[in-house]
């Protein structure tokens, strides 16, 4: 009846949110940026709801990136979020986004963002060099080719991390329906940004009244 140690839960956790800005975004082709947002979203909705230890980090927003995506925003808005600026590709390498991190005092650390090959590898092979478990939420990150984001996921992988999906990160946090504090939230984020499994839980509460 015990879960595996491997598995995230709200707490044994620290989500880090990458350089989702409109610069980054433009030249991502491995995934639409509609489908991109809509996961980032997903993301950025559970871990407000399960309230997850989150860091969101950009790079040189005022100068060249931009501005974080509206799906970021929309849970942790910039004026009460206190973004970390950065001027590093590596956030590890940074020290203020790196002592933000490690504050949280999490063991394991999920990240997503842009672009999969310098703003997620470079913090993912740090981190587990410094003995930390690594999880990727590889359909929340983005590259400039299928090539690079695929090479990139490989290498993290085989260093260590492990790849996880943004529905599987959402789900994974809930893991029983019987929470009910959070099923709500949940059900409610899905139908917002779940494509068809959202429409299918909407349907399903309409018309099995359940």
């Amino acid at each position: 009846m015990k879960p595996s140690a491997n598995l995230l839960s709200p707490d044994n956790h620290a989500l880090v949110l990458i350089d989702f800005e409109g610069q980054m975004a433009f030249a991502t082709s491995n995934i639409s940026l509609s489908e991109l947002r809509t996961n980032v979203a997903i993301i950025a909705g559970a871990s407000k709801i399960f309230n997850v230890a989150t860091v969101v980090t950009t790079v040189a927003e005022e100068s060249f990136s931009g501005p974080v995506f509206p799906e970021v925003e929309e849970f942790y808005p910039i004026a009460t979020s206190g973004y970390i600026d950065r001027t590093t590709m590596n956030t590890w390498e940074d020290e203020h986004a790196y002592k933000a991190i490690v504050a949280k005092n999490k063991k394991k650390i999920v990240l997503a963002g842009l672009w999969t090959s310098v703003c997620i590898v470079g913090p993912a092979l740090s981190a587990l060099e410094e003995g930390y478990e690594v999880y990727i939420i590889t359909d929340a990150c983005g590259d400039v080719s299928n090539e690079a984001h695929e090479r990139s996921v490989q290498r993290m992988i085989q260093a260590g991390a492990q790849p996880i999906t943004s529905i599987q990160y959402l789900l994974e946090l809930q893991r029983d329906w019987g929470r009910q504090e959070t099923y709500v939230p949940v059900t409610d984020l899905m139908k917002k940004y779940g494509g068809s499994y959202g429409l299918g839980i909407h349907y399903a509460h309409n018309m099995l009244k359940h």
